[in-house]
């Protein structure tokens, strides 16, 4: 299934956070929204596609929840906690942007193949491997040592 296929077929599953502005979802997608709650549901349909259709999206998050319980659980300081904080954030806003490229590329392009297409679509995934090593290395210096010390060793 192509990736317009996809959200096509998962635009009826995503529904409004709130009926009660109906009238500025008949506006095109053009458009500017003229109030915060909209610009908030808009937002949130966006973090809910990617979480429904992007697998990576899926496993980033589900990790993160992980290393932050892992660093309640550790008792970690509030600064080790915000450095996870803003890593594991860091890779979520990543994998958003780079479903973001992907569909924009998909939609400027449709099915034919194009060299830049690839270089786009290809970069913006190794943006979100290189930082999720980094984010790897920052969680095991943050978590390993109290960890280690937790266990006994």
């Amino acid at each position: 299934m192509t990736p317009l296929e996809r959200a096509n077929s998962l635009a009826g599953k995503i529904t409004p956070l709130s009926t009660r502005f109906r009238r500025t979802r008949k506006r095109g997608s053009w458009r500017i929204s003229k109030d915060l709650p909209s610009s908030f549901r808009y937002a949130a349909q966006g973090i809910v596609y990617s979480f429904l259709s992007q697998r990576n999206f899926r496993i980033h998050a589900v990790i993160g929840i992980f290393v932050f319980a892992l660093g309640i659980y550790l008792k970690l300081n509030a600064n080790h906690m915000a450095v996870l904080v803003l890593t594991v954030t860091a890779i979520l806003v990543l994998e958003l942007l780079n479903t973001a490229i992907e569909a924009v590329v998909d939609l400027a392009i449709g099915r034919r193949f194009h060299p830049l297409a690839r270089i786009a679509k290809d970069c913006s995934a190794a943006a979100v491997l290189v930082a999720s090593f980094s984010s790897l290395i920052v969680a095991l210096l943050l978590l390993l040592p109290p960890l280690l010390t937790q266990l006994g060793t």
